[in-house]
């Protein structure tokens, strides 16, 4: 036999071996792999007060803040991170940060919803800028957008995108702007605003992981834009809701984004997209804002249901989903501060994440998105929480949603089944609440005196919100809540 004919015997002796073995079975087909997952960090509302210590004024105003603030600031002789009730101090953004570097691991993006900026800005910059001029404080300082007061702010922006780069490293930043996100007031920036830090954003943020022409085409307009910073099959939709606030100066923006953001769903769907959705003010009934005035669900009416967007861009921004079902696989928001979730008429759930600043009595928290990187659906998270009862060395692990609620389903589902089981079961109910603040009992917003908004008897208030959107139907759902009244959930769309 030839050397050749040997080797051709040796293959075929060799490849029935392998299909049928050493006892003449077939093998097993090999198994499907495992899903690869992305861990993502999240994080929301961080609300950084640079006039926390105000000793620090003068050199802050005359020092670069992006090479020489963290300097003053940690010359202050204020080292305790902030309180219940206060904004972000230094102290506390440093160990947000070195938090989010600790746990993120390979974590190939940040998700920032917004409020970069502090809490009344604009009032403590004119009180210590006059002061330092040994004037009075004129009337409407805070209101006028005077050059130094816009500088100051564009540069506590910078700072603060800049200590979040060194932070992440080369990582890309997808932000969107909060409604204290601006010189001046509590709706969103202005075009001035975004014209004066889309560079920040841009470079600091994005890492420039995106194309600068196309970016600013939409950012410097109405503070949106859409990105591909994990590759061409997922976009990141940045919308800025805060100009879909009934009554606000920009409201009027709220049609020309909600069309953009129809042509870009319409797209992504064609080119065999999926799609993520980045806002900073979620859709829905304001829970908090109503079981302030309301005690009980029998004293809420019309007049106490505040909602937190104009109903017809509402409407609209809801028939646009449902035109796309199972395109949008995440959808993030922030601006309550606390750790809640929405389901929307589509089926599509809005996840609404936790602030670091504990201006509300939170607990200080960011969370950790399991997400699988063939579907970029996300099916797990991990929450990490500073408490500020115990004041620690460091933030640590809170939770993890899985192990806490029992779900083995993907995050919108478990959620989804979570709601009914909310109205049910006490002990889950009570875990809840305990989460709702990242911990702790919150503070009142109005009174500032220690408050847990959530309690047995104003339970609906705040169930209510996690399913109906629409004024009435929530109205509805408040007056007539009960398990059965969650369990009609399950009879939404299956896209959930």
């Amino acid at each position: 036999m030839s050397r050749w004919s040997q080797f051709y015997l040796f293959i075929i002796v060799a490849s029935l071996v392998a299909t049928f073995g050493c006892g003449g079975a077939a093998v097993a087909p090999t198994p499907t792999p495992a899903p690869s997952y992305y861990q993502i960090v999240t994080v929301s509302d961080l609300h950084f007060n640079p006039l926390y210590d105000a000793t620090l004024y003068s050199q802050l105003v005359n020092t670069d803040p992006t090479t020489q603030w963290a300097g003053v600031f940690q010359t202050s002789s204020k080292k305790v991170p902030s309180v219940g009730g206060t904004d972000t101090n230094y102290p506390l953004l440093m160990l947000t940060l070195a938090s989010m570097k600790q746990n993120m691991g390979t974590s190939p993006l940040v998700l920032f919803t917004g409020d970069l900026l502090g809490h009344n800005i604009p009032a403590n910059f004119c009180t210590a800028y006059y002061g330092a001029l040994n004037q009075s404080v004129p009337p409407g300082c805070a209101t006028s957008e005077s050059a130094p007061m816009q500088q100051f702010i564009a540069n506590t922006f910078t700072f603060v995108a800049s200590q979040v780069r060194l932070y992440v490293g080369n990582v890309p930043v997808i932000y969107v702007p909060g409604n204290i996100d601006a010189y001046v007031g509590g709706y969103g920036p202005d075009t001035q605003f975004l014209i004066g830090n889309a560079p920040t954003v841009y470079s600091q943020f994005l890492n420039s992981a995106a194309d600068l022409q196309t970016f600013q085409s939409t950012f410097t307009l109405d503070g949106y834009y859409a990105v591909q910073p994990l590759g061409s099959k997922l976009v990141v939709i940045a919308l800025n809701t805060n100009s879909f606030v009934a009554g606000v100066p920009t409201s009027g923006s709220a049609g020309p984004e909600l069309t953009w953001l129809d042509s870009q769903l319409a797209a992504a769907q064609t080119a065999g997209q999926k799609v993520w959705i980045l806002m900073h003010v979620p859709p829905g009934a304001n829970s908090q804002g109503i079981a302030q005035v309301a005690a009980t669900p029998s004293d809420v009416d019309a007049s106490d249901v505040s909602m937190m967007w104009d109903p017809d861009v509402q409407s609209t921004f809801i028939n646009t989903l449902a035109k796309y079902p199972g395109l949008v696989t995440l959808m993030l928001a922030g601006h309550t501060h606390m750790d809640e979730f929405r389901i929307l008429p589509t089926g599509d759930v809005l996840e609404q994440l936790p602030g670091i600043s504990p201006c509300f009595g939170n607990n200080p928290a960011f969370k950790i998105l399991t997400v699988t990187q063939d579907t970029f659906t996300p099916t797990d998270y991990q929450s990490f929480d500073y408490n500020l009862g115990t004041m620690p060395a460091q933030f640590g692990a809170l939770y993890q949603f899985s192990n806490t609620y029992g779900a083995q389903d993907s995050l919108g589902s478990s959620l989804v089944q979570l709601y009914p089981r909310l109205a049910t079961d006490q002990t889950k109910r009570d875990t809840y609440t305990m989460l709702y603040g990242s911990g702790t009992a919150s503070v009142n917003p109005i009174t500032f005196a220690p408050w847990n908004p959530i309690n047995d008897v104003n339970w609906p208030i705040f169930a209510c919100t996690i399913d109906e959107v629409e004024q009435s139907a929530y109205l509805g759902c408040v007056s007539s809540y009960n398990s059965s009244t969650a369990d009609s959930v399950q009879q939404s769309p299956s896209s959930r």
